[in-house]
């Protein structure tokens, strides 16, 4: 324990920026903020948009990734968030859990040329 070097309050925020380009600790970081039993809504957003800024100063997030954050951002700021802990809380009265991991490459860039948040399934349609 005497070699841990705790960072200063004013290098803290680059510590974590820098910290949050390991895709462990992203996904780590986001999942921490998703398990909070009395959630602050705020904090999701805070920590998706330092992992967005990690990707970004690596040069590792497409324009539509930056696109699809500033939906979702817009989308948090509207509503609290509050929608997302609703559906953890759901999840976990059904016996499941949401985790939170680190996506193989190959299906992130699929999933990168798909249109953010179209599809053509219903709950009508799901059914058939």
């Amino acid at each position: 324990m005497n070699n841990v070097k705790a960072p200063t309050s004013d290098s803290y925020r680059e510590y974590l920026i820098e910290s949050l380009k390991d895709p462990e600790e992203a996904a780590g970081y986001i999942g921490a903020i998703l398990e909070e039993k009395d959630p602050e809504t705020e904090l999701l957003r805070n920590a998706i948009r330092k992992v967005v800024e990690a990707k970004v100063r690596m040069n590792a997030l497409s324009e539509l990734g930056k696109a699809r954050h500033e939906k979702l951002d817009r989308m948090l700021t509207e509503s609290g968030g509050w929608e997302i802990y609703s559906f953890v809380e759901l999840l976990e009265a059904l016996g499941f859990k949401l985790e939170i991991t680190v996506a193989d490459l190959e299906m992130s860039a699929d999933s990168e040329s798909q249109e953010f948040g179209r599809t053509n399934l219903s709950p009508e349609t799901a059914n058939l």
